[in-house]
């Protein structure tokens, strides 16, 4: 099965300290090694911050809100999607294009589709 690797740009919001360019959107790293985690998505954002979320939770939250503890997801609007992570560090929340998370959840699916054998 291959990996799935998608660049996207999401704003974000944290109660730590931002430099002026973190304040704008960012580059963030959506990733999928289903030989790793079938399970989990990976979410790189800028610096060493990598967060392993499961890849349902992520596909609920972007209907309804979802997740406890450490992650949650929810709608924002019809065009938007929040992530949160909780961290000993503090609270980052990640705002995406709802659209942009669609198309990388449609691309791991796709990576692990088994082809049909007759």
């Amino acid at each position: 099965m291959s990996v799935v690797e998608q660049y996207a740009r999401a704003h974000i919001v944290t109660d730590a300290d931002l430099v002026e360019e973190e304040q704008n959107a960012v580059p963030v790293v959506l990733r999928y090694d289903p030989d790793d985690d079938p399970r989990a998505v990976r979410v790189g954002l800028p610096g060493t911050h990598e967060w392993t979320i499961a890849r349902a939770l992520l596909e609920q939250g972007l209907r309804a809100p979802a997740g406890s503890g450490e992650v949650r997801v929810w709608p924002c609007g019809r065009v938007q999607a929040i992530v949160e992570f909780h961290s000993a560090q503090g609270v980052s929340v990640v705002q995406f294009e709802s659209k942009t998370l669609l198309r990388f959840l449609r691309r791991t699916y796709t990576a692990t589709a088994q082809p049909v054998s007759n």
